[in-house]
């Protein structure tokens, strides 16, 4: 069981903790569902879902922000992703720190996504003292593009995602930006 005290930071009903290995399975899980899936080009393997958790991990140590565990504080559930993580693939705004969120299909809607990345850029700008931090997303995927809104991040533009190319689908994607006020 985590308490309070194990986490980096907490909003009213998330706790932002970095990964342990007991997390690995429960993300798979979450990356297996198609709902939560739907605008990515694949469902991860286990052995990528398990990279994803070490990579974010290692991040962590180094930069002191990751695409965060997150647990409900009420009974210590996991449920998936919540933060920021640097993005290096080839465009016109990167190298940048992007905040993203990836939560088990039975959590949506109530407010989670929203909360935690409310939360996000307060720890990204407060603690972390970044100038701004951005947002990507598929066009068609309106359910995040309202979140960022949500959140204040504003449309910078429309961009052809160099690492989805050959997926007709994904590859025309959203970019949101939110600078430090």
């Amino acid at each position: 069981m985590n308490d309070k005290k194990n986490y980096i930071f907490t909003s009213d009903r998330l706790g932002f903790r970095n990964w342990n290995p007991t997390d690995i399975d429960k993300m798979h899980e979450i990356n297996s569902d198609e709902k939560v899936m739907e605008f990515f080009p694949s469902i991860p393997t286990k052995e990528q879902t398990t990279e994803f958790v070490e990579r974010m991990k290692n991040q962590f140590e180094d930069k002191g922000f990751c695409y965060f565990a997150v647990d409900k504080l009420e009974d210590n559930e996991f449920i998936g992703f919540i933060g920021l993580s640097e993005q290096t693939y080839k465009a016109d705004f990167t190298p940048c720190i992007d905040i993203g969120w990836r939560i088990k299909s039975c959590e949506w809607n109530k407010g989670f996504a929203t909360e935690g990345a409310k939360k996000c850029l307060e720890y990204a700008f407060s603690e972390l003292k970044l100038e701004d931090v951005y947002s990507i997303a598929p066009k068609i995927n309106t359910k995040s593009e309202h979140i960022m809104t949500k959140v204040g991040m504003k449309k910078q533009y429309e961009f052809e995602h160099s690492l989805l190319t050959n997926n007709d689908r994904l590859k025309t994607c959203v970019l949101y930006k939110i600078e430090q006020k």
